[in-house]
């Protein structure tokens, strides 16, 4: 018998993860914009004072 776990995670506006996803979503738009056929894998992190935009495209 197999047995399956589920977990996900809710976070309120202003949390740092919802921060990050406008970032990675406004730099995904841009290429987009300029490329429809563009790919593109970006990460964001984000501490104090501090952003770390990564990925491909």
């Amino acid at each position: 018998m197999s047995h399956h776990l589920f977990t996900s995670e809710s976070v309120t506006e202003g949390h740092p993860d919802k921060i990050c996803d406008q970032i990675s979503d406004a730099v995904l738009d841009a290429i987009l914009e300029q490329d429809p056929d563009g790919r593109v894998a970006c990460e964001t992190t984000v501490s104090t004072g501090l952003v770390h935009i990564m990925g491909e495209i």
